[in-house]
């Protein structure tokens, strides 16, 4: 068996960050920029009000106050978001501007309405071709000046720049369309095992439904992958090579079940002969079963392989520790751990063998401490328990007990690994 750190290590140093892919920029968040991203112009390209009110000249309001306003004379139209003013405004004047207009020549400041008697005015229908001001706002108050938020030229957002929202709408702003990203990997998923029925077919005695292949192509989902999925391969090895084949167009395969010592785990045995074993055996638990190995197509390209065990907890763990990270260094991602938390245990988490343990705990936060509570049964079977899990409590191999009181370090389930 070899520790977790090493296999990880093993997996990864296989796999690349994948090409590079041109999509339109609403298909792209989660993804990753391939390539730097420069602004053609200023954002914004003309100064422009932040807010609805008066264009004036700073020095025509000097000293204004409620009960001394200064009156200033209204020229032109109002200036509304999309149009430009034809008039300049001078000492003694204002013209009325909205959101987003761009500031006429000659004004240098935006005074609100509320800081004018524009309302009273219009209530007592006095004449608006003049406006009193209230109150003396900062010079250049309230309007966004010319490349205050993206200068033209400049580097705006970087290659390796993981794309959100907030992204997507920088890049509109920019005018572009579509943007260059690392392209999503496809996963192929195989479940393995005579006893396995797809959902939603009836069951007969002694089998059991197909959970794998979706608690895996969700997991895929979830951290950005394409899952295809293989179906079920019964336990023998011409239909099981025959089935394997078919993901051989994937970046990923990964097979469920069929990994360990009986005499129908035939998954190490197809990798044997149709490729090649790299590591078989994990010191943890639950999910020490785990085979990773190289298959090669009839062109000569090489498809990782990651075996992981067939009962439905040790794989989905098994997944977030070695697929998950191989998933987001192919998407261009460069943090590949999950947030980490200490944790004051609230139950007795026994280590018998020496391997490393992940065991379900659920975390709650009392008075600024986090706690973990296991969430019941640990057996590997016990697909619940991943339903009700906040996290994986992690025991070190060398470690043979932890018991209520003491800390511990777990890894959050929930918790995206840009949180970390």
């Amino acid at each position: 068996m070899i520790s977790v750190e090493e296999a990880l290590h093993k997996i990864l140093s296989f796999v690349d960050v994948l090409e590079a892919e041109i999509k339109p920029i609403t298909g792209c968040v989660g993804q990753v920029l391939a390539e730097d991203v420069y602004s053609d112009f200023d954002i914004p390209q003309l100064d422009n009000a932040a807010m609805d009110g008066y264009a004036v000249q700073f020095s025509s309001i000097i000293g204004a106050t409620l009960h001394q306003p200064k009156v200033l004379h209204v020229i032109s139209d109002e200036i509304a978001a999309g149009s430009v003013a034809d008039q300049e405004v001078e000492l003694g004047t204002a013209i009325r501007i909205m959101t987003g207009a761009p500031v006429p020549k000659g004004a240098d400041t935006v005074v609100p309405f509320e800081d004018t008697d524009e309302k009273e005015r219009k209530a007592s229908e006095v004449s608006l071709k003049e406006i009193g001001i209230h109150r003396e706002v900062v010079k250049g108050s309230n309007i966004r000046w010319v490349g205050e938020d993206i200068e033209k030229g400049k580097l705006v957002l970087s290659k390796g720049r993981l794309v959100r929202p907030g992204e997507i709408g920088v890049l509109a702003s920019l005018g572009k369309a579509t943007a260059s990203v690392f392209r999503r990997p496809v996963i192929a998923i195989l479940a393995t095992g005579n006893e396995l029925v797809d959902v939603g077919k009836p069951l007969t005695s002694g089998k059991i439904y197909n959970t794998n292949t979706y608690s895996l192509s969700a997991q895929v989902l979830r951290y950005g992958g394409i899952p295809k999925l293989l179906g079920i391969a019964p336990d023998n090895f011409r239909f099981l090579a025959e089935a394997v084949h078919r993901g051989f167009d994937s970046d990923l395969l990964i097979t469920s079940g069929g990994v360990s010592v009986g005499d129908y785990d035939v998954v190490k045995d197809v990798l044997a002969k149709e490729g090649e074993i790299n590591f078989w055996s994990v010191r943890m638990k639950p999910g020490k079963p785990l085979v990773f190995g190289i298959f090669r197509d009839k062109a000569g390209r090489k498809i990782p392989h990651l075996g992981l065990p067939g009962n439905p907890v040790s794989a989905m763990v098994t997944f977030e520790l070695f697929a998950r990270p191989v998933i987001l260094k192919m998407m261009g991602k460069t943090n590949l751990t999950k947030p980490t938390i200490r944790a004051v245990l609230k139950s007795t988490i026994e280590n018998l063998d020496g391997r490393r343990v992940f065991a379900r705990v659920k975390v709650t936060k009392e008075e600024g401490s986090y706690f973990a509570i296991l969430t019941g049964s640990q057996g590997s079977n016990i697909l619940t328990s991943m339903v009700q899990a906040d996290g994986l409590a992690i025991v070190p191999e060398e470690v043979k007990m932890v018991q209520p009181g003491d800390e511990v370090e777990v890894m959050m389930l929930n918790w995206d690994e840009s949180q970390n």
